[in-house]
């Protein structure tokens, strides 16, 4: 089963072909290491931190970037059973992030304090999925 870590270059690019300039939630679902992958010098290597664990350290150190520029949670939940999909494909987290707009996440994912962040979100990750929707408004029916 293929592992999902980073968008591709192609799935950034169709990304970034998209308006900017409306706002955007992600949908983040994520499946954790056992132990977390660092690379071997990195300070947090020797501390035998679990992937949730290193993932805390992620929203710890990214969480005043994503603030910064704008981001809420709006929905967070642990996931129990799929009910359509693969079964394979179990999840420990999953979440909801709502941006202002792209350019929001683009300036947060560019940040160079973020990019030094997103090295425990790599070292906690075995696998994810993060699709973007634009934001649509809310009512009674599924349609």
């Amino acid at each position: 089963m293929a592992q999902h870590i980073d968008p591709t270059r192609e799935a950034f690019e169709l990304f970034k072909s998209l308006p900017r300039d409306e706002p955007i939630q992600m949908l983040n679902l994520i499946r954790y290491r056992e132990k977390a992958a660092y690379p071997g010098d990195h300070p947090h290597a020797a501390k035998g931190w679990s992937g949730e664990e290193a993932y805390r350290e992620y929203g710890k150190a990214s969480g005043p970037i994503f603030e910064r520029v704008g981001g809420t949670i709006v929905w967070r939940g642990k996931p129990q059973v799929t009910l359509t999909g693969p079964q394979e494909e179990a999840w420990d987290a999953g979440f909801i992030a709502e941006y202002p707009d792209a350019a929001a996440f683009f300036k947060m994912v560019t940040d160079e304090d973020y990019r030094q962040a997103v090295v425990n979100r790599t070292a906690a990750v075995a696998d994810s999925r993060l699709i973007r929707f634009a934001k649509a408004g809310g009512g009674k029916g599924f349609a």
